[in-house]
């Protein structure tokens, strides 16, 4: 199976970006490289493809501005696997915590649900048929084999009408007795060392294979939909070709963002008081980015093709406060612009589905048509840019905070407003943040 994008061109990759992220042309285009050139290694002859090493990315910039975005937009698209990371999370070996080897078993974990969904969706019609056949013989038993052409023309004819009313939700509510397999979806939880998920996968094997076979239960023709639908997934499909796709997926397309990486770089000017801890995790990330096998439960998993994106503020560090071997790992440096007026203005109202958009659907609901008027969306991102230069530059995020404020009102009296126009101009939202942000110490607080 091939990914749905993966023979997209840079130009397309931004193109499909924009729509969703404004402005951060140059990241964008780092990335949409990156990707590219992932698809360019897979056509190169063997003897070279394997010495061909991902470009790692490390994103600087603010909180907000749409690092996280850019990376989670591409994968989903792309249709790869792909994980978000603190940092921050993981603890070295030997500590009490979580090891960096669990972010790649958590992505092989999130590869099998991403083409398992893919291969249910594309057996679709083999399932409805399987889950269809399995309640019709239930509620029309099968004719005896040795029946009369007539009784087989008028079972045909009863069966036809039986199977649209199915289809149509008018036998919901029957109740039928039906044999329904045990599938028990594996728990193993990803965190412990690996000795401890196989003792753990043994003993649910164990436990599964005595608990085997099938029972037959009363349910309602609802219900036994939803529980054939299981038992066709699993019996249609193949898990052992889900298991090999996924693994490929991961080892040549999976995507490991690391977030927050600048706060396990430890900076030279406190080096003495420095947590040991957080050189450990930068020592233990190295194998993993440089390349390297990993055991999860589905199989090993070579590391050496994954791309990482790593990105960080920042602030308090540099990116040469780095381990020399770990900042040679992230060759690709891409520094993310500060969000001007302008560009919180677009991110109001260009994106698909814009703040703007998700506020007036919200209230819709509610029978409520809210309207911002030109005047009040300029006059909301010239305030959220004050907010973000006076206190903490939050980019993008500061305009989820302003919106609230002025939306509050209406929303809390919306049942009441029913079937009204309700017009925001920029004296209302003056009104409801001029105060705020003249005060400083106030728009720390509220906004």
């Amino acid at each position: 199976m091939m990914n749905k994008h993966e023979h997209m061109t840079p130009k397309q990759i931004v193109k499909y970006l924009d729509k969703y992220i404004i402005g951060q042309e140059k990241a964008k285009k780092t990335i949409a490289i990156a990707l590219r050139n992932r698809y360019r290694r897979m056509q190169l002859d063997k003897s070279i493809q394997n010495d061909v090493m991902p470009k790692n990315i490390l994103m600087i910039g603010n909180t907000g501005v749409g690092k996280t975005e850019i990376a989670r937009r591409l994968a989903t698209m792309m249709g790869l696997p792909f994980i978000k990371v603190e940092a921050t999370k993981y603890t070295e070996v030997g500590f009490v915590g979580r090891d960096v080897e669990s972010i790649i078993r958590d992505l092989v974990s999130i590869s099998i649900n991403l083409v398992r969904n893919e291969y249910i969706e594309a057996n679709q019609s083999k399932i409805d048929t399987y889950v269809t056949n399995r309640i019709l013989e239930k509620l029309l038993p099968p004719l005896p084999k040795g029946a009369s052409e007539q009784k087989q023309q008028e079972y045909e004819k009863s069966f036809l009408k039986m199977e649209e009313k199915l289809n149509r939700g008018e036998l919901d509510d029957r109740i039928i007795e039906i044999d329904i397999s045990n599938f028990k979806v594996e728990m193993v939880d990803s965190n412990l060392p690996p000795e401890m998920i196989k003792v753990q996968e043994s003993l649910s094997s164990v436990f599964q294979s005595l608990s085997k076979g099938s029972k037959t239960k009363e349910v309602t023709v609802k219900e036994a939909k939803k529980s054939l639908r299981i038992e066709a997934s699993h019996k249609l499909i193949d898990e052992e070709e889900i298991r090999e796709e996924a693994l490929r997926r991961v080892e040549s397309g999976g995507i490991v963002f690391i977030d927050e990486i600048d706060k396990i770089a430890v900076s030279s000017k406190n080096h003495s008081s420095s947590d040991p801890s957080k050189e450990g995790v930068q020592r233990d990330l190295l194998p993993i980015v440089e390349g390297s096998s990993v055991t999860t439960k589905y199989g090993m998993v070579k590391t050496d093709h994954i791309l990482f994106i790593a990105a960080g503020a920042f602030h308090m560090s540099k990116p040469s406060d780095l381990i020399p071997e770990l900042q040679g790992r992230f060759p690709l440096r891409v520094e993310l612009d500060s969000l001007t007026e302008e560009a919180l203005l677009q991110i109001l109202t260009q994106p698909k589905n814009s703040l703007i958009k998700q506020y007036t659907e919200l209230l819709k609901v509610e029978g409520v048509d809210l309207v911002f008027e030109e005047e009040a969306l300029a006059a909301i991102a010239h305030m959220s840019f004050l907010a973000n230069e006076k206190t903490e530059d939050i980019g993008a995020r500061r305009l989820h905070t302003v919106m609230e404020k002025i939306v509050e009102d209406i929303s809390y009296e919306a049942e009441d407003r029913r079937g009204e126009k309700y017009i925001i101009d920029k004296a209302l939202v003056e009104e409801k943040l001029g105060k705020i942000i003249e005060n400083e110490d106030i728009t720390r607080y509220i906004l």
